[in-house]
């Protein structure tokens, strides 16, 4: 299994800035696309991000400008930097990978926990 663990979120004012970070463990054998979700109260998760394995990035049209995601293939480890924060960012952060766990694995999508980002004065 593999296992993904989300930090850096927090209580930003608005036009901060906060960096995110996910760190995948376990057992991986290989990672493929990794990706930011963001779910607001009464509201469906969305995707914020995504960055393939090559470094291809999309980015959802309220973030685009304002947050940039990337990641250290050596290290399992995705990022999203966030910049320009407005109240409306505010909303738990997930992190989400596809990845195999072993050779004959199929591929697979992993969630983190989690983090909770507020930008509020």
């Amino acid at each position: 299994q593999v296992q993904l663990v989300e930090s850096g979120g927090g209580l930003v004012q608005p036009g901060g800035s906060l960096r995110l970070s996910c760190a995948a463990s376990g057992s991986i054998f290989r990672i493929g696309a990794m990706a930011w979700y963001r779910q607001a109260p009464g509201k469906q998760r969305e995707l914020v991000a995504r960055i393939t394995s090559g470094g291809s990035t999309n980015y959802a049209d309220s973030a685009k400008g304002r947050f940039t995601i990337s990641r250290d293939n050596a290290k399992n480890t995705a990022t999203l930097q966030m910049n320009s924060l407005k109240p409306e960012d505010t909303a738990v952060y997930y992190c989400n990978a596809d990845a195999m766990s072993g050779r004959w694995s199929l591929w697979t999508d992993y969630w983190g926990q989690g983090t909770q980002v507020t930008v509020s004065s």
